[in-house]
This record gives C-alpha cells, sequence and structure tokens, in this order.
C-alpha cells in the first residue's frame, strides 16, 4: 500500500501550474501598454530657430499657398498637376532652379506636403519652406 500512495503523489507534481505563467504574461502585457506610449512622447526635440539667411533671389521662384487654399506660383492660380507641368518647363529653362514654398499657417500640413510631392515629381530636387520670423516679445 506505501507504493500506491507514493505513486500517486509522483502523478500530482508532474503536472505543471499554468495560472502563474498566465498571470506573469498579462503582468508584461500591461507593463508594454503602459511604457510604449510615454517612449513615443519621450523624445527630446530641438526645433531650429526661425532666423535665417537672406534667400538667394538668382535661382529661387515662390509657390504660395494661401488661406483659401489656391497655389499661386508667379502671380498665376494653378491646380496641382497644372503647376508640376509648369515647373517641369521652369526647370528646362533653369536647371539650378530652387522652389520655396511659402503656405498660409491655417491650411493642413497634408496640403503643404502635396505641394512638394508636385514640386518633387517635377525632378526639382532643392526644396524649402519659407517661414516667418517670430516677434521678440
Amino acid at each position: 500500500m506505501a507504493r500506491q500512495k507514493q505513486r500517486s503523489q509522483l502523478t500530482a507534481i508532474s503536472d505543471i501550474n499554468m495560472t502563474p505563467l498566465i498571470d506573469l504574461t498579462f503582468l508584461l502585457l500591461i507593463i508594454f501598454m503602459i511604457t510604449m506610449p510615454l517612449l513615443e512622447y519621450g523624445v527630446n526635440v530641438n526645433p531650429p530657430e526661425m532666423n535665417a539667411d537672406p534667400l538667394p533671389d538668382d535661382n529661387s521662384k515662390i509657390i504660395n499657398l494661401d488661406a483659401d487654399g489656391n497655389v499661386v506660383f508667379n502671380k498665376t492660380s494653378f491646380q496641382l498637376d497644372e503647376l508640376r507641368n509648369r515647373l517641369e518647363k521652369e526647370l528646362k529653362i533653369n536647371p539650378k532652379l530652387l522652389i520655396m514654398i511659402r503656405a498660409d499657417g491655417t491650411r493642413p500640413y497634408k496640403e503643404v506636403m502635396n505641394v512638394m510631392k508636385s514640386v518633387k515629381e517635377a525632378g526639382i530636387q532643392e526644396v524649402s519652406l519659407v517661414t516667418q520670423a517670430e516677434e521678440n516679445n
């Protein structure tokens, strides 16, 4: 009879209790869910100053994006496809063309990026964003 009692104790030891492993998995999942958003917002960024060198006048052209969303180049309003075609012609005349994009502060970022995309599709490699200098209070 003593042997049967020892066998039953051995079978109980061979079973693994999964509850602590599941608890540990959920605990790690919760820790990662809490810390990942903090890592995204914890990046230290120092934006450049708004004051820059004077703009070059010889090879540069300005594209304006006004408050109404109109794209204006050389005092003419264009759609993005028309702008790309016009810039391709300008690039043939002046291969060292520098484009500066001056957008109204109320326009969405997506619209500014669409203008930049049209400039890049025209084959122009030099693109700059024009900002206004901050006023000292």
